[in-house]
């Protein structure tokens, strides 16, 4: 539908979406207000973009937004993303984890590594030919914790480089 049926609807307190936004647009306090999936709410006039917000008012792609289709509107809701929007996640700190994988609780974190090294315990210095408090430098690595509770380095498998189910976890 065309935007002058949007903001009709709105006006309806209808909420209405873009196809490929997991947000809405409502209004609300006699403005519009854009609902967007990370959770931010913007004042329509405080669009950081105008050219981008009006090539979305121009569309005529609009449609009423539900628990269906935009799933911000479910309190449940949980954004899922892509690998690389993993790694930024995990690079700035974040856990993340797949909603895809069988074992519950499971996440992955960013390890720093140790570039200008650590001094080894007794079991390192004996895997590597080290003496015991030798630096011992590491590269930045991926661990995750196991359904035992211990923890592993991580490599992702393909499925997981190209799923988009990743989540935040808290």
């Amino acid at each position: 539908m065309k935007f002058t049926q949007a903001l009709e609807l709105m006006k309806q307190v209808y909420k209405v979406k873009m196809p490929n936004w997991l947000g809405y647009w409502s209004i609300e306090d006699g403005t519009i207000k854009m609902h967007c999936k990370d959770g931010l709410v913007l004042d329509i006039r405080e669009s950081e973009d105008v050219f981008y917000t009006l090539n979305f008012i121009l569309s005529d792609e609009w449609m009423i937004a539900d628990e269906t289709n935009s799933p911000v509107i479910n309190s449940e809701f949980v954004s899922t993303f892509g690998f690389g929007e993993a790694i930024r996640n995990l690079k700035s700190g974040k856990k993340v984890s797949r909603t895809g994988w069988n074992g519950k609780g499971l996440f992955v974190v960013y390890q720093k590594g140790y570039p200008d090294g650590i001094p080894c315990n007794k079991q390192t210095a004996k895997a590597w030919g080290l003496n015991e408090g030798d630096l011992f430098k590491c590269n930045p690595y991926f661990q995750i914790n196991t359904v035992d509770g211990s923890h592993s380095m991580w490599v992702p498998s393909i499925n997981d480089c190209l799923a988009e189910d990743w989540i935040l976890v808290e």
